[in-house]
């Protein structure tokens, strides 16, 4: 077992205390202070002892903690087998060569919930993720791709309108990728993930890559492994990612934590429909696209796009250097499509140029953390043996009114915290 340690107090009750430990390998980590008798680190004490020690570092305060992260991620890898390490160096290498088939087993392997492979997922992970940085590097410190997510209530048309906007890149030798989620069954965990069915000539090209995925009971309608899959498409070479979100409601607040640019479409004539779901909604939009502006629809869509235009005036700023817009468009007739890109692409270079939008994916890489790390908590809360025992009994009470589901919820994270 591999425990980094700093030692920050004097080695000799270290010694004495590590006597009493049943663990036989270490990673040592000295801090600057800390010297045995000349000043300099020994390890030969530790060796007598019959302690396997792997790694000896004299560490500064200000490269402790890169250490520490470095040592932790090299421990990490260290531990696969052989099969293990071919096995992602294939993926790795067969993803950044662009080969649609490694990308799509790269994603299952971040989705999959068996303990291993999620360590696995990790490793592959990492690799794409410095890859992902030099490319970043090279590009002058640009992003490699352009991040985009799309929203609205059903029926607004967003598969048809992603695959005439899909068509639209590809025949200009760009390389899409639409992640699309779908809602899952809360009884069988199963999904309809039929947007691919309604993408027929884009999930044909070569230049595209649909990646339908369910939902899994998540909070907010988005994959808890949709911002790893992102990686993986942009370190696959995908250069405009589109993340289609599940209805309107939460999922919308999680897709603008992993977007550069959120996208909300809405179909005419929806009338009080669409009243609960302006504000919320609408705030977080940078643009508001009114679909199927065609026929007989066109005048009710030209009212609503006067409506939001008004709207939008009256909220709040998002950014300092961008207003909201709202477009007609048509996926049938292509009307506004070209326009509703022109705009997207001067979103995208005054966000750059300001230098919002980098800081503004540095604010979701955090928020993402944290996300992962409260699934992460609750998850081994609820699997913890002792609550697992008494969740049925403390229930039970809560149904019959005999405890206050506040009072239940205090018992049981004082049971957690008393390590049961």
């Amino acid at each position: 077992m591999n425990i980094p340690m700093l030692l920050q107090h004097s080695h000799r009750r270290f010694l004495k205390c590590l006597l009493r430990t049943p663990f036989r390998r270490y990673h040592f980590m000295f801090h600057s202070s800390t010297h045995l008798g000349s000043g300099i680190p020994c390890a030969r004490p530790f060796n007598s002892l019959g302690l396997h020690c792997t790694k000896w570092m004299l560490l500064s305060n200000g490269l402790k903690r890169k250490l520490c992260v470095q040592t932790t991620l090299k421990e990490h890898t260290e531990e696969l087998s052989d099969k293990e390490q071919r096995f992602v160096d294939k993926l790795y290498t067969g993803l950044i060569q662009g080969h649609r088939a490694c990308l799509a087993e790269a994603v299952t392997l971040t989705e999959s919930t068996h303990k291993r492979k999620k360590e696995l997922a990790q490793v592959l992970l990492q690799k794409v993720l410095v890859y992902h940085r030099e490319q970043e590097q090279i590009n002058k410190g640009k992003p490699l791709a352009f991040r985009v997510g799309l929203s609205g209530p059903p029926g607004a048309g967003k598969s048809t309108f992603i695959e005439y906007f899909g068509k639209m890149f590809t025949e200009r030798e760009h390389k899409l990728s639409v992640l699309a989620v779908d809602p899952s069954s809360c009884t069988s965990g199963g999904s309809l993930l039929g947007d691919k069915t309604q993408m027929t000539e884009l999930s044909r090209d070569m230049n595209a890559y649909i990646r339908p995925s369910p939902t899994s009971g998540t909070l907010g309608g988005v994959t808890r492994t949709t911002n790893e899959a992102i990686l993986l498409c942009e370190g696959g070479g995908y250069d405009i990612i589109l993340i289609e979100t599940v209805g309107v409601g939460q999922s919308e607040f999680a897709v603008a934590d992993m977007a550069d640019m959120f996208v909300l479409l809405l179909p005419p004539a929806g009338g009080d429909e669409l009243q609960g779901i302006k504000r919320g909604i609408t705030e977080m939009a940078d643009l508001v696209a009114i679909t199927k502006s065609d026929g007989d629809l066109i005048v009710p869509a030209r009212r609503m796009q006067a409506e939001y235009v008004s709207a939008l005036k009256l909220l709040r700023k998002c950014s300092e250097v961008w207003r909201p817009k709202v477009i007609r468009i048509s996926a049938r007739s292509g009307e506004g499509i070209t326009e509703m890109w022109d705009k997207m692409r001067g979103f995208q270079d005054l966000m750059l140029a300001s230098g919002e939008l980098m800081a503004k994916r540095q604010r979701q890489q955090k928020v993402w953390m944290w996300n992962l790390i409260q699934e992460s908590v609750l998850e081994h809360f609820r699997t913890h043996p002792t609550i697992q025992e008494q969740i049925p009994v403390l229930e039970k009470k809560v149904l019959s009114r005999a405890l206050s589901p506040g009072l239940a919820a205090d018992v049981l994270l004082k049971t957690f915290k008393s390590g049961g």
